[in-house]
């Protein structure tokens, strides 16, 4: 009888253990979300670099009026919650969009804060091996795509 109690308590434990599972565990990786703003339509790709509870990585944008390469500061990770800062430098002017997020399966609901001025939605989904898109166009020297 002391062995099944000891089981069901260590099964308990691990089930519990597992049912933790948070953003630490899964959000290192490729993510892409696109979303419209007051500068027309603008396409990300985050790489997420988790530490512990320590979120690094970069922030590739593409808009219209070119591409911008961030490293992520200030990042953190609460469970399945994110949060991070992506200092840009638009003109001469260096601004602060500062994101929050919850992580579920392959997609992050992120909020991004464009200082005190813009505020935008964005769904970002995990890229997957076979699925990546580039973020820019391919050096001309490559070689042609096999059909």
């Amino acid at each position: 009888m002391k062995n099944i109690v000891k089981m069901t308590g260590l099964a308990a434990f691990a089930l519990a253990f597992v049912g933790t599972a948070s953003a630490q565990d899964t959000v290192t990786g490729k993510w892409q979300g696109q979303f419209d703003s007051q500068i027309g339509m603008q396409k990300y790709t985050y790489e997420f670099k988790a530490d512990g509870t320590n979120l690094t990585g970069r922030a590739v944008g593409i808009t219209e009026n070119g591409t911008n390469n961030s490293a992520i500061t200030e990042g953190k990770i609460n469970q399945d919650t994110i949060s991070f800062v992506e200092p840009l430098k638009f003109g001469d002017n260096d601004m602060r969009i500062e994101y929050t997020g919850k992580v579920s399966g392959d997609e992050i609901k992120l909020h991004r804060k464009v200082g005190d001025f813009a505020e935008e939605d964005l769904v970002a989904k995990r890229v997957k091996d076979g699925d990546a898109k580039p973020d820019t166009k391919a050096d001309k020297n490559s070689p042609p795509a096999k059909p």
